[in-house]
């Protein structure tokens, strides 16, 4: 009675099988083994690998048109996608369309034009600013002296941006209202801005070193020691003038020719 009852299991009927490829494997030769195992583990990595590299790969197919408001966006925005001149207003939200840039492989991006109100464009940079393939900074050349310091702050965001530096979109200046007499040209805006920035960039850096001494999200603007300049960025930056309006307003053409060379060769 104080026996325990002995219970018998079921035997496997995967049992047979097990015991034959166990006799196989202990009759290979070590180093196929050997050979077998690091096979499946390099199948194994490269699957992850693929696995991550797929699912984190976002293309980036935007050409974000951005600036201050009245800059002339969204007449630069209709004059590339139809050529027709159109009267336009402020614009309080975004507006996309497929583009087909001038080039033989007849490339498409889609082109977005982002509202130019200080109120609203942070919320709309960050909400495309991930899909990006390049930026159309749109800058009023004819009121430029005016607005520099506001110009340098959005660039300022832009450029400081991580994503936007991680990512290393092309960033095209364009100095628009080329029509207006007293409009700057692109060289004296670069001149103007890089000097906006690099003050703009010591002030900063005196507000965070009073404070933490960090700000999530942005990097450094240029190279520590030096003055700032376009060329120190990791991405690629030019400049150029042209005029949404034209010359002859809505009875001629735009003069954009040179923005349009710029986005055949994304």
């Amino acid at each position: 009675m104080d026996e325990k009852a002995r219970v018998e299991m079921p035997e496997s009927p995967f049992g047979p099988y097990i015991d034959s490829l166990r006799q196989q494997l202990e009759d290979q030769d070590p180093g196929v083994l050997i050979a077998v195992v690091v096979a499946l583990a390099v199948v194994v990595v490269t699957c992850v690998f693929l696995k991550y590299f797929l699912s984190s790969k976002t293309v980036r197919s935007a050409v974000l048109l951005v600036g201050l408001c009245d800059a002339g966006k969204t007449l630069l925005f209709s004059r590339l996608l139809s050529g027709k001149f159109k009267r336009t207003q402020t614009s309080i939200t975004d507006s996309s369309a497929p583009y087909k840039a001038k080039n033989e492989r007849g490339t498409t991006w889609t082109l977005i034009d982002l509202p130019g109100h200080d109120s609203l464009r942070s919320q709309y940079l960050e909400k495309f600013k991930s899909s990006a393939r390049a930026i159309v900074f749109v800058v009023d050349a004819a009121i430029f002296q005016k607005e520099v310091r506001d110009v340098a702050e959005f660039l300022y965001v832009l450029l400081t941006d991580a994503v936007i530096s991680r990512n290393a979109p092309a960033l095209l200046l364009a100095c628009n209202k080329q029509d207006i007499t007293m409009a700057k040209s692109a060289k004296l805006i670069q001149q103007q801005l890089e000097k906006e920035l690099n003050t703009l960039r010591v002030t900063h850096s005196a507000a965070l070193s009073s404070q933490d001494g960090s700000v999530g999200g942005t990097v450094y603007l240029g190279k520590r020691g030096k003055d700032f300049e376009f060329s120190q960025l990791p991405l690629k930056v030019e400049f150029l003038e042209c005029s949404a309006r034209g010359s002859k307003a809505e009875e001629g053409e735009a003069e954009i020719e040179s923005l349009e060379r710029s986005l055949s060769k994304l």
